[in-house]
């Protein structure tokens, strides 16, 4: 049985592509902060817990996967603040740096033997943000372009291997990423993204034939459309 390890699988995207992953009959090894393997029922599904803002909490997993022969990785945890650049804290650049950009290079340092041994994938989910520029979105994305950039870099770098790596690139899509923020996805179905539109991407990806390469999945909403948040609702 083919190994998967999903970061960020606890809610949002990364769930749902966790739970696509176990229905084309992958073993799932999600990550999170607060994951709980009772939360998938499933047998294979393991849960590891780690906070990927923190640098010895990612080292520490890093070490702790080396053990598995991973086939895919797919770095999937992310987090953003969209605000003037003077307003944002020192923790959170910081940690959004890390999550963002930081632990995806470490786990993929960590499993990459494995991923080319096995002839497996490396998936990154990154952002529209990613290919564009953005006010109040200058840390966010860089992060994001980083990731891109190492994504392009890793692709030439294993290229006489049979290691296919993948960027996808999602619009805003419906999910809890927008909890703490001032505005949200739209309420039309149009306007907006759905994580099955992510997991429907990596099942694409995993069924192409092998000698073909999708480097880089931009998917877009077929409208734009944002909903603003009240003041009162919004947490700052």
């Amino acid at each position: 049985m083919k190994i998967a390890v999903v970061t960020g699988a606890s809610s949002g995207i990364g769930k749902a592509i966790a739970k696509r992953l176990l229905t084309l009959g992958y073993k799932v090894i999600g990550i999170s902060r607060n994951i709980k393997s009772v939360d998938f029922k499933n047998e294979n599904f393991i849960s590891m817990q780690a906070d990927l803002s923190n640098e010895i909490s990612t080292l520490k997993m890093c070490e702790s996967l080396k053990k598995y022969d991973v086939y895919l990785l797919i770095n999937c945890a992310g987090f953003g603040r969209f605000e003037p650049h003077e307003e944002l804290s020192f923790k959170i650049i910081t940690d959004m740096i890390f999550v963002n950009l930081t632990a995806p290079l470490l786990l993929t340092n960590a499993l990459l033997r494995s991923l080319k041994n096995k002839s497996g994938y490396l998936i990154n989910i990154n952002s529209i943000e990613a290919l564009k520029a953005s006010k109040f979105a200058g840390v966010y994305s860089a992060t994001k372009a980083g990731l891109k950039a190492f994504s392009d870099s890793l692709f030439e770098e294993t290229r006489k291997s049979s290691l296919s790596v993948t960027n996808i690139n999602p619009d805003m899509t419906q999910t809890s990423f927008y909890d703490e923020l001032r505005f949200n996805t739209s309420d039309n179905e149009e306007e907006k993204l759905l994580v099955s539109d992510i997991a429907d991407a990596v099942e694409h990806i995993l069924a192409m034939r092998k000698g073909a390469v999708v480097s880089d999945y931009t998917i877009r909403s077929l409208k734009f459309g944002i909903s603003k948040k009240s003041r009162s609702s919004s947490i700052t």
